[in-house]
């Protein structure tokens, strides 16, 4: 037997008209109970004693399955069977499936009609609608055998779910063989089923060769709500498979798109535009420089506007898109398609074997991340990167060259800054607030956080990189003087507010390195450990002094204790907040002032990787952006699949805690004409993948498609 898949993709899936698959007028129809999500019907055919029309022909049949409404007078045609080739008796491998969202009911009729093809080049399936008392056309290739007819009620209601239907002519008169309809129970054993091969299977042709790996358990715990919150548009196909024992294996292929294949393009789109707005303040804020870096400067920032704007256009655009989620091969070189990925879908194998366990098999195909519609005439990303690295390096007379490790150490460390500075205050706030309560264990608490989170803040800027840059930045201002950084305050000091930085003095010339105090960075940085070693120790007398105090307390008789009537009046409730506030208000400071000068000095760090070869290095950019986001959306979308495929699996769950998650990526692409340009943007997309790391939360509602947090 040989398996022809001459039809399209939508075959089988061309619904009825919306207004006739949901107005029913006044008949009331019998919805099939199925499990939800699941194909609300599933059969397979098989013929018998077909009758020839010429003496001696052997037979290459064919059934091509149509749907009738109950509520219309039309024929649609649904679906088709493979060729079986040399024998009257054909076993047909495909079978027939109805997803979950088809318009079927059991008053629905089901026409099979069986067709002799002589020319199989000629055979294709297409879908069309028809007056349901009218035969289809005549087809080239193929010739008319007989036809038979069934209700969905009869079929589910039958005996064993088993229809045997005589075929007939088209002037229904003659009988011209049989047609056996059973129903598939996918993932249902029963007792003492006999499902065994009655015919010789085993002498027809079959194509099909296929091969799986890693099978997983089908629970009925699959989380189907939250995966159908993910796929969407499933296309469904059946099969059946002779085994060695003489038994059916049957497997039902599903392929369904993703929404993710814009749902993370557009919420990395929106990351992105919010990076380049925060980037671009920052170079704006970067304060006075030397005309040549204002020159610079204010280039920039043109083209970074320009980018901005055109990434807002392409969410614009994304946001339009509200039909299918699918990017076919055909708009792969579309603008405003270019961050989506190719062709992203799940193929899933559901494998059903008789008295074994069923099994799922999941595929994840995506086509290679790369910027198709920037093309491949000067290569891909590999190449590009390596040229624009080489050429910008040459010309260090004119900027200050620093490595991409660098300019990458210096996104990272404005991260950092922008994420921690935030939490200290918070846990400074929350430190005062312990103390106005006055109370020890949250008092304890509230430092031990805030000691962590400014150890990490101090330790961000140990880098080399920080102070190489301080210099950078400070050659480049027409003028020199520094702000004198502020000092921790003793404990019994008021907080004051910080006096405003002199004003800067103006040069002929540049300063020489000689001018610069390289002392002065490490002060202001050595300030903010200071500071918080002064709260460490001022909680701890406080505490100390607090226990002392409630020690003394007791008393016999329930008199009063001298002690403790001095110590409430010289250290009131109040006293604890007054203690602590002007030693946090002196760390917000000393870390206020060495944020501003670590921005500015890593912001003009990043001003050199723009500043060289616009508007290249932005297109560079957006390149790495496009095949960035095309190879995010393909790794989400298996690990969530994968993730609530195996939720209730422990080795799993397991294996995911300990050892992580491991991508593995196969292509057919060759190393010739614009697929080499492919392979260079594929591969550097998916090496970039290994900045990318997944965190599971408790979703709180129903929305769990994921987010997007970071930077680039």
């Amino acid at each position: 037997m040989e398996i022809k898949e001459e039809g399209t993709s939508e075959e089988g899936q061309h619904f009825l008209p919306a207004p006739q698959a949901n107005d029913t007028g006044d008949f009331q129809f019998t919805s099939i109970q199925k499990t939800p999500d699941e194909p609300q019907l599933e059969f397979i055919l098989a013929c018998k004693d077909l009758v020839a029309p010429v003496r001696d022909r052997k037979l290459n049949t064919l059934v091509q399955i149509a749907v009738v409404h109950p509520a219309e007078q039309s024929l649609t045609r649904y679906s088709c069977t493979e060729i079986v080739e040399g024998t009257r008796d054909p076993l047909f491998l495909t079978g027939v499936t109805f997803p979950s969202e088809y318009p079927i009911y059991e008053e629905t009729k089901i026409k099979l009609t069986v067709y002799d093809v002589k020319d199989k080049s000629h055979d294709t399936v297409r879908t069309s609608v028809l007056p349901e008392h009218k035969d289809p056309l005549p087809e080239v290739g193929r010739s008319f055998l007989g036809y038979a007819s069934f209700k969905v009620g009869e079929l589910l209601k039958s005996k064993e779910q088993v229809l045997a239907l005589s075929l007939r002519t088209s002037d229904g008169g003659k009988v011209v063989g049989t047609i056996e309809v059973s129903v598939v129970k996918m993932g249902e054993i029963e007792d003492g089923e006999a499902d065994h091969i009655t015919t010789d299977v085993q002498g027809q042709k079959c194509a099909l060769v296929w091969e799986c790996t890693a099978p997983e358990s089908v629970s009925r715990k699959d989380n189907l709500p939250f995966l159908n919150a993910v796929l969407k548009n499933p296309v469904y196909k059946l099969y059946r498979f002779p085994t060695s024992d003489n038994k059916w294996m049957r497997i039902r292929e599903q392929m369904s798109e993703s929404i993710l294949s814009f749902h993370i393009p557009k919420e990395l789109i929106s990351l992105q535009i919010k990076e380049d707005l925060c980037r671009n303040q920052e170079l704006k804020e970067l304060g006075e420089l030397s005309p040549h870096w204002d020159n610079l400067r204010k280039n920039v920032l043109t083209h970074c506007d320009q980018m901005v704007n055109m990434y807002q256009d392409i969410l614009t655009e994304l946001s339009k898109e509200t039909g299918s989620s699918f990017k076919s091969s055909s708009s792969k070189g579309e603008k405003s398609l270019e961050f989506v990925p190719v062709n992203l879908h799940l193929q899933r194998m559901h494998v059903h074997s008789p008295h074994l366990k069923d099994a799922l098999y999941d595929v994840i195909t995506v086509g290679a991340p790369a910027a198709h519609f920037q093309g491949f005439k000067n290569g891909g990303l590999r190449k590009l990167l390596h040229r624009f690295e080489t050429e910008r390096r040459n010309t260090e007379y004119q900027f200050i060259y620093y490595s991409p490790e660098n300019t990458a150490k210096a996104k990272e460390v404005l991260s950092n800054i922008n994420q921690l500075q935030p939490l200290i205050a918070t846990h400074a706030d929350l430190l005062l607030n312990s103390a106005s309560q006055r109370s020890p264990d949250s008092l304890k608490n509230s430092l031990k956080m805030l000691s962590e989170k400014t150890e990490l803040f101090v330790h961000a800027f140990k880098d080399q990189l920080v102070r190489s840059a301080l210099l950078a930045l400070y050659t480049a201002r027409p003028g020199g003087v520094l702000k004198k950084p502020p000092s921790p305050k003793n404990s019994t000091e008021e907080s004051s507010s910080q006096d405003p930085p002199p004003p800067m003095r103006r040069q002929d010339s540049i300063p020489h390195h000689s001018d610069y105090d390289e002392e002065e960075w490490d002060r202001v940085w050595a300030n903010v450990g200071k500071s918080l070693n002064c709260i460490i120790a001022m909680v701890d007398k406080l505490i100390e002094r607090d226990g002392f105090s409630e020690g003394s307390s007791s008393s016999k008789d329930g008199e009063k204790d001298p002690s403790l009537v001095d110590s409430t009046i010289t250290h009131p409730k109040e006293d604890w907040y007054e203690q602590l506030y002007p030693l946090v208000l002196t760390l917000k400071d000393c870390m206020g002032e060495v944020v501003h000068r670590a921005k500015q000095s890593l912001t003009f760090v990043l001003l050199q990787e723009l500043a060289y070869s616009l508007p290249q290095c932005l297109m560079l950019t957006l390149r790495r952006d496009v095949v960035f986001s095309q190879a995010l959306a393909g790794l989400v979308c298996g690990f969530v699949i994968k993730l609530h495929t195996s939720l209730y699996d422990p080795g799993f769950l397991e294996q995911l805690h300990t050892v992580g998650l491991i991508a593995q990526y196969e292509g057919l692409l060759s190393t010739y004409s614009d697929e080499i340009g492919m392979l260079e943007d594929m591969a550097v997309g998916i090496s970039d993948l290994k900045k990318v790391a997944f965190k599971i939360i408790e979703a709180k509602s129903n929305d769990v498609l994921p987010v997007i947090t970071g930077r680039r």
